[in-house]
């Protein structure tokens, strides 16, 4: 675990007894400490904060301090080298600590006294209430490793608005915001969300909604352009340029159809068709919407078996048949493209060099490509050497795996360029694209986010390079075993230590990959992405302060969650999205569940929950 943000309370555990430090059990005026067992029951185990030590020469100095009594971890330089909790003194050496993960070890840390390198330790492993102690650095030492585990989550449970049905004598139906005590207009409204309504008795799994199933090897990561859809998918998308999203899904015998967003929330009742397949479609196929030419009107893009196809759309919103020869004979399944499979070989439409066009990136086995986009519109044929011989599922590349080490392009300078970023076993590695578009042989600049500290899979453990203040560099956030965890960007392709911002949305607080979808979007429209959670109750969020800290996870949604009561929701079964469907710049709740489509209307801005 990263070492957490001053704001978070934590028991502090000893690794080789799983005991708790704290006061005896009959505490004494010497503040000794000791680690000790809470049964259920009896009092509460100690929690404690880690506060970076003001004005102190070592950037590195923590103060541990009693989160009830303000006292903090003490050193007084006794002959038995006990430690006790004492009265803080400002500037004091002995009160200030280093906090150094055991190498190998996820999760369980050295606690070392900045004045002389001694770390804590327990006087006697194996005796009741053991005095904790200073000794020397001991490597082979279990008692001197210690874990921090954070309290329970302290979450709002606010009552969401409610809407009431209306009829109408043309069949129609509309809603009306319910009368509620919940309801309050105030500008500075926290994030809050409608009732879950069914909008569209179409692209659900029922047979009767049209027998829709999901493929989660080839599942749309949030929707978003880029990312790819296989047949029987569906997903959101703005399919026109007109600033709210579509939903589009993948017919095998008709291509992709949409309905198309209506402004209110709702969708026209109909399946037209986007785009026919191709004759040579397959079920390997390969779908996205994305704007490829900077026109604002989205294409559609297939890695197909014999490579790239690409069909632009005019303005008149037509898209160019199917058929013909594929603008780009790589990247596709079949062997005459190169023999990329989705479930090894990640691939990406993004403007790598700032031109304002769409290229094609993808990491092969034996490391990354590029196809440039001139122009003319036109896609480089791929060179005889990738750019870069890393980031490849095959050893010689680094043996990366699609399951377990994410991949990301993003500009970590501020030059416009984007630079290559993974998480592997031992942590993230960098490459860095200089002005000719070189990508520097990878760094490995940050040990976190990896399968070594506990970052199991993709799907257990979401990561994200995003901006979370305005302005700032990008930065790492993760969905770790402890909670959210964020490596604030430098802006020069390094990364800060990671810190766990929150004690929520992770393994420890029940949230899994298998049940809980975890998201980042600008929920409140100020630019900023907040956490989004689809919890057992329903959605989650925690909204993000604009300093790269997040406020405390609020229940904005009785709906899409894992519970019967919140609608029994099956990430296997039921794609849940946050888009914005009605063109007022922050996202709605949409979710694809057996008898259609979903939707909860973001009301942020426009009334309060209390």
């Amino acid at each position: 675990m990263p070492v957490p943000t001053q704001e978070l309370k934590l028991e502090i555990v000893n690794a080789a007894t799983g005991k708790t430090l704290g006061a005896r059990a009959a505490p004494g005026a010497d503040g000794a400490l000791v680690v000790r067992d809470f049964p259920d029951g009896g009092p509460s185990p100690e929690q404690w904060h880690l506060t970076p030590a003001q004005a102190a020469q070592d950037d590195h100095a923590y103060v541990i301090r009693n989160a009830v009594s303000g006292k903090v971890l003490d050193n007084p330089a006794a002959t038995d080298r006990g430690v006790r909790q004492w009265d803080a003194a400002a500037g004091k050496k002995g009160q200030q600590w280093h906090v150094i993960p055991v190498e190998g070890e996820a999760g369980l840390y050295f606690i070392e006294g900045a004045t002389d390198g001694a770390v804590l330790d327990l006087a006697d492993p194996g005796a009741d209430e053991t005095r904790v102690v200073l000794r020397a650095y001991d490597d082979s030492a279990e008692s001197q490793r210690w874990r921090f585990v954070p309290a329970e989550p302290e979450r709002t449970s606010d009552p969401v608005l409610r809407w009431a049905p209306l009829s109408h004598w043309n069949s129609r139906r509309s809603w009306r915001l319910a009368r509620t005590a919940a309801l309050r207009p105030a500008p500075d409204a926290t994030p809050s969300f409608s009732d879950m309504l069914l909008v569209l008795e179409r692209f659900g799994s029922d047979q009767d909604a049209g027998g829709w199933k999901c493929d989660k090897t080839i599942r749309t990561p949030g929707g978003q352009p880029g990312w790819w859809a296989g047949l029987g998918e569906r997903f959101l998308a703005d399919t026109t340029g007109a600033g709210r999203a579509d939903i589009v899904g993948l017919k095998p015998a008709k291509g992709a159809v949409t309905a198309s967003s209506q402004g209110d929330g709702t969708f026209k009742d109909d399946e037209r068709v986007l785009h026919p397949h191709a004759p040579s479609s397959s079920p390997k196929d390969l779908w996205t919407l994305a704007d490829t030419t900077g026109d604002g009107r989205p294409d559609v893009v297939m890695l197909c078996a014999d490579g790239v196809r690409v069909s632009l759309q005019d303005e008149g919103g037509t898209f160019a048949p199917a058929g013909g020869e594929p603008v780009l004979k790589a990247f596709g399944h079949g062997q005459q493209a190169g023999g990329w499979l989705a479930d090894k070989h990640p691939r990406f439409l993004a403007d790598t060099t700032g031109d304002g066009r769409l290229d094609i990136v993808g990491c092969h086995d034996d490391g990354v490509w590029i196809s440039l986009q001139d122009e003319e519109g036109k896609f480089a044929p791929l060179a005889d050497e990738p750019v870069l011989r890393a980031f490849g599922h095959d050893e010689k590349a680094g043996g990366w795996l699609a399951d377990k080490h994410p991949r990301f392009l993003a500009d970590t300078t501020g030059d416009g360029r984007l630079d290559v970023v993974g998480c592997h076993d031992d942590g993230v590695w960098v490459s860095l694209q200089d002005e000719d578009g070189t990508f520097a042989e990878p760094l490995y600049i940050l040990d976190d986010f990896g399968v070594d500290q506990g970052w199991s899979s993709v799907e257990e453990h979401p990561r994200f390079l995003v901006r979370t203040t305005d302005g700032g560099a990008v930065d790492i956030v993760g969905f770790g075993p402890q909670g959210v965890v964020v490596a604030r960007g430098r802006g020069d392709g390094t990364f800060e230590p990671s810190k766990l911002v929150l004690n929520d949305f992770g393994l420890a607080q029940r949230w899994t990959g298998k049940k809980h979808p975890r998201f980042l979007a600008d929920v409140t429209g100020d630019g900023n992405p907040d956490i989004v959670g689809f919890g057992d109750e329903g959605v989650w969020v925690s909204h993000n302060r604009g300093d790269g800290r997040f406020d405390q996870a609020q229940l904005v949604c009785r709906g899409f969650g894992y519970n019967e009561d919140a609608g029994a929701w099956r990430v296997d079964h039921h794609p849940r999205f946050l888009a914005d469907i009605t063109g007022d710049g922050r996202v709605d709740i949409v979710g694809f569940g057996g008898p259609g489509v979903y939707v909860a209307r973001n009301l942020f801005r426009r009334f309060r929950t209390r």
